[in-house]
Parts: structure tokens; sequence; C-alpha cells
């Protein structure tokens, strides 16, 4: 329930109003033959497009919008097929580059712009390794009862929640550390939504002033004060 009043609260405030000042997004697709690049944001319940261009071959791409504080931008790849092709980014007026392949459209990006995103960078790399290394203990717990090793299967299941206890705990101490960036109180609400009022509370609390009255700031308020409601 709880994740679904922060994504709820997350669309609603995603409706920014347009600035004089300009986000220009940079990139090259290696690999891709044609293809009509889209650069979108959520809106209340759905996902807008601000610009888009067909490229063909492997040329450059830019795009532009208006934007008037940091906020999560998504670039989607239309190659005319069933499949997904989208990759998220922290955007901020200025510059963004996005390169990536064809092959690993998501996966592949490396992304270079504004100082949210470098923070958001860090923080990915290293929730990388927690996830690759979540993804072999799952594979390995059902090998295990494949073969009917339930003590095995047990001891995987253990590894693998006290690494989800661990990633829980590097997420906290991640936006504590950031309390500067509007990325934390992102993370509280994309990562840690479902964590006791009381930590998100100390997130929230240690926010500065800037961050508090920014965008993603003011969302974690209302995402908490609906909790306290609910609770009362």
């Amino acid at each position: 329930m709880r994740k679904i009043i922060a994504l709820l609260s997350l669309s609603l405030l995603f409706n920014c109003g347009n600035s004089n000042e300009s986000l220009t997004v940079k990139g090259h697709i290696k690999g891709l033959k044609k293809g009509t690049i889209y650069l979108k944001k959520a809106n209340d319940s759905t996902v807008v497009t601000l610009d888009s261009v067909t490229v063909h071959g492997e040329a450059p791409f830019e795009l532009k919008s208006s934007i008037d504080e940091p906020q999560i931008l998504f670039l989607y790849l239309d190659k005319n097929d069933a499949k997904e092709n989208r990759i998220s980014f922290f955007a901020d007026q200025g510059a963004t580059e996005i390169e990536t392949t064809l092959k690993n459209f998501a996966s592949d990006a490396k992304i270079k712009g504004s100082k949210q995103q470098d923070i958001l960078n860090d923080y990915l790399s290293m929730t990388s390794k927690f996830n690759e290394k979540g993804l072999a203990l799952i594979t390995e717990k059902f090998k295990a009862l494949n073969v009917n090793d339930t003590t095995l299967a047990k001891e995987k299941e253990d590894a693998f929640n006290n690494l989800e206890r661990r990633k829980y705990l590097y997420t906290t101490n991640f936006a504590l550390n950031n309390k500067n960036s509007e990325v934390a109180p992102y993370l509280a609400l994309t990562e840690l939504y479902d964590a006791n009022i009381k930590l998100l509370d100390t997130i929230n609390n240690a926010l500065t002033k800037e961050v508090k009255s920014s965008l993603y700031g003011k969302n974690l308020q209302e995402f908490i004060d609906k909790i306290k409601t609910s609770e009362n």
C-alpha cells in the first residue's frame, strides 16, 4: 500500500511548470539502424512526451525540453517492435549525455549530466553488486530445491534475506550521507517506501532546507504525512 501511495505522489509532483531554462539531452546508440527516440516524464498516472526525434543509423541524437528543477526523466527507443526500451536518468538544467547500445539499451547506458545523476550513478554502481549476488543466491536456491536439498535451499534463502537487509542499510546510510542532494528523498521514496516510519522521519529530518523544498523533498514529506494519517 505504501508503494502505491509513494508512486502516486511522485507522479503528481512530476507535473512541473515550464521554465525558460533548457534541458538538452545528447546521445548515441551503437548498433541502431532506425528508430524514434522519445524524451518523456511522468504526469499523474500517465507518461507524456516532451520531445522526440527519428534517427537513421548510428547518428547522434539531440532532444530538448524545459525543466525547472531536478527530476527523473525517461529516454525511450521505439524500433517498431513489442520490446520496451527505456532509460531513466536524473535530469537538471543544462546538458545530459547518454551513450548506450541497441543490444542492451538500459544496462549499457552511460549517463553524464547533472550532479544528481553522478550521485545516483554511485548508488547504482554499488547496488548492482547487491542485485547480482541476489540473483545468484536465488538461482542456487532453486537448484537446491530441484535436487531436494532443503537444507542448502534454506541456507541460500537466509543468505538472500541477509543480503537484502544489508542493501536496505546501505541505502539508508547513502541517503543520510547525501542529505544535501535531491537523490536522498528520491531513494527514500523508491527504495525505502516500506521502511519503518521512524527511519523515513530520520532521513526527512536530516535533509537540508533546500532539498526539503525540492520536488522529492516535498514529495517525501507528503508521503510521511499520509502514512501517519493512515496509522492514526
